[in-house]
């Protein structure tokens, strides 16, 4: 690696880090202000706090695509108002070597985070989930606002928490006949696995018949499901958050009960597909400080990228529900924007000049 490159990736480096920073930052502070309106004598400032910083690397990951972009607009935008960007040029350094130069710290935090994503993210988020859930009371009965819905057969359950391990907090639990009408309904303050086995704790479960209703109270009860921990564990965090692996192993569970995976296999590709995601904003931001960007000032290069990852995340979410109504592939809603940016990036680089 040349002088050249490291002084180019350094600056683009410093400046990546910095809007990374900057936004996530901002995002952190108006999450933690949200939080203050739920203090109560369980869920202190201290607990609150706690919250926050966990959920802080799945924010960074959030915010990524777009600040690397802003920050490659800002890094070049630096180096053209000081004019190295033209001594550079006229030296006989391409705008290829620029742009070879200008990616190779955008690849070292491609790398970072995808690290962050599959081994951190989806650790921390279940456990501030789990952390804030328990804190606030939201481990009750019929507490439906909060936690998570899952299917096992023809029973259904809302689960309040899911503690990292697999213990399970707040479970209600409800069964169906074939013609939907109920059988049972229950709740059981902890699940825990053991064995092998999924053990119900301090169930308390009603039978309907059709014209009586009777209440059990048991200690405890196996629980027969096909279930893992380690695959029960995605679902208390939100499917942007989870790693790969859970992802492609749950789209595959539910699949098995006919269940729709489009969601989960969204998020999966997404993730998949981030380094090229990424890859294709930084060519539009390189793209255009050697073309329509070149004599802007740097407040105007920041709101252009600002416009742009918007641009990109709208089409993202408007695409990826599209693709369960209207039938087409997850990998396909998430494919396209990935080449809209790479093919206005080329373009715009090709007639740069």
């Amino acid at each position: 690696m040349s002088v050249l490159d490291r002084y180019i990736g350094k600056t683009i480096l410093m400046s990546c880090l910095v809007v990374i920073l900057l936004i996530s930052g901002l995002d952190t502070l108006f999450a933690f202000i949200n939080e203050m309106d739920d203090l109560r004598d369980s869920y202190s400032i201290a607990t609150a706090s706690y919250y926050i910083l966990l959920t802080y690397p799945g924010r960074v990951i959030e915010f990524v695509p777009m600040s690397v972009m802003v920050g490659c607009l800002v890094g070049l935008g630096v180096l053209a108002n000081s004019s190295e960007l033209t001594v550079m040029r006229a030296a006989g350094v391409s705008k290829h070597r620029i742009l070879f130069s200008s990616m190779l710290p955008v690849m070292l935090l491609i790398l970072i985070t995808g690290v962050l994503s599959e081994f951190v993210t989806p650790k921390t988020e279940q456990l501030a989930n789990a952390t804030r859930t328990e804190a606030l009371g939201y481990n009750r009965a019929a507490n439906f606002r909060h936690g998570i819905w899952h299917r096992e057969g023809d029973w259904f359950l809302h689960i309040s928490a899911i503690r990292p391990g697999g213990a399970l907090i707040g479970v209600t639990v409800y069964q169906f006949d074939e013609d939907r009408k109920m059988l049972k309904a229950g709740f059981a303050k902890r699940v825990e696995h053991e064995k092998g086995e999924w053990l119900l704790k301090n169930l308390w479960i009603t039978h309907f018949k059709e014209d009586s209703t009777w209440v059990e109270k048991e200690k405890q009860r196996v629980w027969k499901a096909d279930l893992e921990p380690e695959l029960l564990g995605v679902l208390s965090v939100d499917p942007n958050n989870m790693s790969m692996d859970g992802l492609y192993r749950y789209s595959r569970y539910i699949e098995n009960q006919n269940i729709s995976s489009d969601t989960y296999m969204l998020a999966f590709w997404k993730k998949l597909l981030m380094p090229l995601s990424i890859l294709g904003l930084v060519l539009v931001a390189i793209s255009t400080i050697f073309g329509p960007l070149r004599s802007v000032t740097m407040g105007q290069r920041v709101m252009v990228g600002i416009m742009v990852g918007l641009f990109f995340s709208i089409l993202q979410d408007i695409l990826g529900p599209a693709s369960t109504v209207y039938g087409f592939s997850p990998f396909t809603a998430a494919l396209v924007p990935i080449l809209i940016c790479l093919g206005a990036g080329g373009w715009l680089l090709s007639r740069s000049g």
